[in-house]
């Protein structure tokens, strides 16, 4: 646990930005500061070679945790995207054994990817191939963020199987 203002645990994140088509990759420095790109993976909810291809990517980067984004209704509700995100993290989490899996709000996470994209000239085609990847990036950056202000890891735990862990409140 670190104090606010203090810095996060050590340690690489993976960020995960979970689609239909598509699963945006991220991790972070083992600093647990500056988020960057991995890559973009073919999403397979049928064989779950994707869910396969980040358990093997934790274990090579040796990562402390997983960051799933929750895709929320700007309402804060929680639609059919969230749902399949929560299911996502569930089976990755089951997976991971011992490496933490957390779920952070990632409403228009991907909307911000592709202004960002568009601001530093990615032109519109060329976006569909990285925007994945950005908005991840984005999910994990805020987490991390989130979790050097506050001394607290972001978002909440998701345990084996997608069930939520109670958070203890501080």
């Amino acid at each position: 646990m670190t104090a606010p203002g203090a810095h996060p645990r050590r340690g690489v994140r993976i960020g995960v930005d979970v689609g239909n088509a598509r699963v945006g990759v991220a991790a972070c420095d083992p600093s647990g500061m500056f988020a960057h790109p991995v890559r973009t993976l073919p999403r397979d909810a049928e064989g779950d070679t994707d869910v396969d291809a980040l358990v093997a990517l934790v274990d090579e980067l040796e990562a402390i945790e997983v960051v799933v984004g929750l895709p929320r209704l700007l309402s804060g509700e929680e639609g059919e995207a969230a749902r399949v995100a929560r299911s996502y993290a569930g089976r990755l989490a089951t997976r991971l054994g011992t490496v933490g899996v957390r779920m952070v709000d990632e409403r228009l996470t991907t909307v911000d990817a592709h202004r960002r994209l568009r601001d530093s000239g990615v032109p519109g085609r060329g976006q569909r191939a990285v925007v994945d990847q950005a908005a991840a990036v984005l999910i994990l950056q805020s987490a991390l963020d989130t979790e050097a202000r506050s001394g607290r890891p972001a978002g909440e735990t998701v345990s084996p199987g997608g069930k939520r862990k109670k958070e203890r409140r501080r």
